[in-house]
């Protein structure tokens, strides 16, 4: 059976918000933008859509309301991943229940785990649910790394199905890479190693850039999979500057400045967040240009 919930270009998208709320009429404009520039996927809720300050109900209604509006054009993948796996448990069955194609689900933070207790983690949520899952590795935010063999022996399960890699080890990425070769899909989590992950035999990337510059994002993926390496990686380097600027402040920080100056919703984020520097945020606009958006 294949299990590969997508290939090429997942945006992890935004969520556009005012201080009342979720916006969700832009929300659907931006849905619908994505899919029309030719993402191949959703991540619904992840860490770029401020999934960690939505409130339970705000999370579920964010979920739902992304499987409306998209309409199985693309695959949805909710972000259930939580610090309290109980409560990941319950947004998973959420999930599943509301149509979500996948789960994209992250390492507990804070709390950390062992080796041990993230095996024992994951496959509670994986055994509760009825939809594939992938897995979100990105201890710089997380505090606690998912080693290559404790993936690896999580990939027996037939839950288990992709890791979305963001430790920007590329030594580990590679060892992940050997022992999960046809048990497990891997996908870049930082869009500045997506030709470095895709040379491992990766399937694409979960990606920050793509709420900007959705179709280039796509290109670079199309690129390398029609055997076309070398356009892969020149448009790769070409667009490394404004990678670095969308990450020059905390994730989604930059990106939500990005998305308002599109003019998708407000440049709005909930505390602990606040607004891009505004020295940072002229550069990030000029880069912008540069690559041909009217900002």
């Amino acid at each position: 059976m294949n299990k590969t919930v997508f290939q090429g270009v997942a945006t992890a998208i935004v969520t556009p918000m005012t201080a009342q709320g979720v916006d969700y009429d832009t929300f659907d404009r931006l849905l619908d933008w994505q899919i029309k520039e030719g993402v191949n996927a959703l991540v619904i809720a992840g860490t770029t859509g401020e999934g960690s300050t939505l409130s339970d109900e705000e999370h579920r209604q964010v979920l739902k309301f992304a499987v409306e509006s998209v309409k199985g054009r693309v695959p949805v993948i909710a972000g259930t991943g939580s610090n309290d796996i109980a409560y990941a448990v319950d947004l998973t069955k959420f999930a599943c229940d509301v149509g979500c194609d996948a789960m994209l689900v992250v390492t507990p933070y804070y709390n950390k785990a062992t080796q041990k207790g993230l095996i024992r983690s994951f496959t509670e949520i994986a055994d509760a649910s009825t939809k594939p899952l992938i897995l979100y590795n990105v201890p710089s935010r997380t505090g606690c790394n998912l080693l290559p063999k404790t993936c690896a022996e999580l990939a027996d399960h037939p839950n288990i199905v992709g890791m979305k890699e963001a430790s920007g080890n590329i030594s580990q990425i590679a060892e992940l890479a050997a022992l999960v070769r046809g048990k497990m899909d891997l996908y870049s989590g930082n869009d500045d190693q997506i030709v470095p992950v895709l040379s491992l035999g990766g399937k694409g990337v979960i990606s920050v850039l793509s709420n900007v510059l959705p179709r280039k994002t796509v290109e670079i993926c199309d690129s390398f999979f029609a055997g076309d390496v070398a356009k892969s990686r020149d448009l790769q380097l070409d667009l490394l500057p404004l990678i670095n600027a969308l990450f020059s402040e905390v994730n989604p920080i930059p990106v939500k400045a990005a998305m308002a100056a599109m003019n998708f919703g407000e440049n709005y984020l909930r505390l602990p967040l606040t607004p891009m520097e505004a020295q940072n945020e002229a550069i990030l606009l000029s880069l912008m240009r540069e690559q041909g958006l009217k900002v």
